[in-house]
């Protein structure tokens, strides 16, 4: 096997949960295949540059080797190599969302009626 298609490799690869969400990952530009924009049925070579952008950050890596099939987490994390400036910026962007949530004000507990109407008003109902 020389080439797989780009969604598949993904999806064997864990970055995604399934095949549907890599391709549609493709449609929006969130995948680039050599800084060019990549769409789902593009084929994957060993040593392309990917980066790839999801729920879980932005990553930037390597393909080391091809794959079809969805394995066990350990036998996908062999199939690339990521960068460590793409670790270190992800690993950076994860602290400071979670230093976020340390200083974000929660609510007291449920809204009054005042407050309810208010964001009843403000969603644009009623």
């Amino acid at each position: 096997m020389t080439t797989v298609r780009m969604d598949k490799w993904l999806w064997a690869a864990r970055f995604f949960k399934t095949r549907s969400l890599a391709a549609r990952s493709c449609e929006l530009g969130r995948i680039q295949s050599n800084g060019q924009p990549a769409k789902a049925a593009r084929d994957v070579r060993i040593g392309d540059m990917l980066r790839v952008t999801n729920d879980g950050g932005d990553f930037l890596v390597e393909v080391l080797l091809l794959s079809d099939v969805r394995g066990p987490a350990p036998v996908a994390q062999t199939l690339y190599r990521e960068t460590e400036a793409s670790r270190e910026l992800r690993l950076k962007v994860a602290a400071e969302r979670k230093a976020m949530k340390q200083f974000e004000e929660l609510p007291a507990g449920r809204p009054s009626k005042r407050d309810r109407r208010k964001i009843i008003s403000f969603r644009g109902r009623a």
